[in-house]
């Protein structure tokens, strides 16, 4: 039944959630790799965002699994990394947040199904801020986006595949709502006191 599903060589995966800072750096890495690079039909890209158990049919129908994720290393915020193989567990096992464990959720039962990838690797920053609701990704955060694609590309070319660039009126179909994509979010993002996002007046004491 496995064998059926797998429709893909690669699925290129970003996880995380925008309305909390950097949670949504696998988002924002997985636009910007699907922005740069042409559509490859062996090749799946998509948002994976907070979807959890829902994404266990896309997990199940690819050989192999590039993942984008923001990662507890206990490192200095915006530290890079790959990781791979036994490397793996240091990503699952740090859940920072509730999209984490669902995608934790989804490999434990793809593989109870009998899913087994030939490789799983996650590219992973180590975040600054995760607390500030609505808030876009840390400078130190967003720097990190374009060379996790690069990260990518790297590893894409070791699974033996070569990202080609998108040109002339190549372009990108939306991987989810156009005004949730990186450019017209941060367009509509209200001013800090239009937007108060520190809690209710109403219940905050005077200091």
């Amino acid at each position: 039944m496995v064998d059926r599903m797998q429709q893909f060589e690669v699925l290129v995966i970003g996880i995380g959630n925008i309305l909390w800072a950097d949670e949504g750096f696998g988002v924002r890495a997985v636009e910007s790799y699907h922005e740069r690079f042409a559509d490859d039909p062996r090749v799946r890209v998509i948002d994976g965002g907070t979807l959890g158990a829902y994404l266990i049919n896309e997990v199940m129908s690819a050989k192999r699994l590039l993942i984008f994720d923001c990662c507890d290393f206990q490192e200095k915020p915006g530290t890079l990394k790959v990781l791979r193989n036994d490397d793996i567990r240091l990503w699952s096992s740090t859940k920072i947040s509730a999209h984490q464990a669902g995608m934790n959720d989804v490999l434990v039962t793809a593989s109870l199904s009998g899913y087994e990838p030939q490789a799983i690797t996650v590219i992973g920053v180590q975040p600054l801020e995760l607390n500030d609701y609505g808030g876009s990704l840390t400078p130190v955060v967003d720097a990190q986006v374009q060379p996790a694609v690069n990260e990518a590309v790297k590893e894409m070319a070791t699974w033996g595949f070569a990202p080609q660039e998108r040109v002339g009126n190549d372009q990108p179909s939306p991987l989810s709502e156009m005004i949730l994509e990186k450019e017209p979010y941060e367009k509509g993002r209200p001013s800090e006191q239009e937007a108060f996002r520190h809690g209710d007046l109403r219940f905050i004491k005077a200091k």
